[in-house]
């Protein structure tokens, strides 16, 4: 039967989610292949905040596989690339990439990257196909929210009005080109506050930003119930930055406490070894593990001189 490649219409949502978690499920070996990830939402979240990212594989009309991509400014992540199981093996999933790769071509990234399992020889061979490298692990870790954890120098990016917003904006815009030149996280602080996902946290020293991170909170994000994921964090480099990282975890567990959430969770790349280290000792545990691909073969930002919190599931 003939597949067609077009964009992901928002009528198959339900379709494209229960794809995505019967295909890791699946993978997974899980008992219940539904039930990957739990309520956390990564199809229909993605979707609303750039419908123009997600791709569909239709046959018969039926969707049979997704693939949504992310574009961060000179930098873009693809996933997830999803097709039902019983489509396996069919050059689906090829198709897919090649259109999203087109999407990256269009937008003028420098470098794309991705996160899959480092067991899976066949997903590391498809991808490297498109151009993707394996380098190291990131780790997806989490650590239980302290009740009533200190924390100060920091305030909420939701609560700012207009002119505020556009000029919060701009200050992380100036940290994540010193980490990476183009990287832009605008479109993803924009989204969850928008959507109503979670909330963007800014890190003040004195009147200037230090840092800043990007969570969803609760059902009906990215993070599930119970639990605040941090979908990308970062520090301005410089001789302060493993202080600052410190204080933006703390930061981001006084958020999360404040919502009431009794989980943290935050991916690091294991390349940024001292931001490793320092969630280590504050207690993170590894929840899963995925190998980060790179095209070209660069690192981008996963530098051991960049305190950086994501892992581009």
């Amino acid at each position: 039967m003939t597949v067609d490649i077009r964009p992901l219409a928002q009528a198959d949502l339900p379709a494209a989610e229960r794809i995505f978690r019967l295909a890791f499920g699946t993978f997974l070996g899980l008992p219940d292949p539904m039930a990957f990830m739990g309520d956390a939402d990564l199809v229909g979240t993605r979707w609303r905040a750039a419908p123009a990212a997600a791709i569909g594989a239709y046959a018969g009309g039926a969707l049979v596989g997704s693939s949504f991509a992310a574009n961060w400014g000179s930098f873009g992540f693809l996933g997830p690339v999803t097709v039902s199981p019983d489509r396996w093996d069919q050059g689906i999933a090829q198709r897919l990439l090649a259109a999203s790769m087109a999407l990256f071509r269009q937008w003028g990234a420098r470098q794309t990257a991705l996160f899959t399992s480092p067991h899976s020889a066949k997903h590391i061979a498809l991808y490297q196909k498109f151009g993707f490298w394996p380098q190291q692990l990131t780790p997806v870790m989490a650590k239980p929210v302290e009740a009533g954890a200190p924390a100060d120098g920091w305030s909420s990016y939701a609560a700012q009005g207009p002119e505020a917003r556009i000029a919060s904006l701009a200050a992380c815009r100036a940290i994540t080109e010193a980490l990476y030149p183009g990287l832009d996280l605008a479109g993803e602080i924009c989204a969850v506050v928008e959507r109503r996902l979670g909330d963007a946290l800014l890190l003040h020293d004195g009147a200037d930003l230090a840092g800043f991170a990007v969570c969803h909170l609760g059902a009906g994000s990215e993070a599930g119930s119970g639990t605040a994921y941090v979908k990308f964090g970062a520090v301005r480099p410089g001789p302060a930055a493993a202080h600052n990282f410190e204080r933006l975890l703390t930061a981001c567990e006084a958020l999360a406490a404040a919502r009431g959430l009794g989980q943290l969770v935050a991916g690091v790349n294991t390349a940024r070894h001292e931001a490793y280290r320092l969630m280590l000792a504050r207690g993170f545990r590894t929840l899963l593990q995925g190998v980060a691909m790179l095209g070209p073969n660069d690192p981008a930002f996963n530098r051991a001189d960049c305190f950086v919190i994501d892992d581009w599931r």
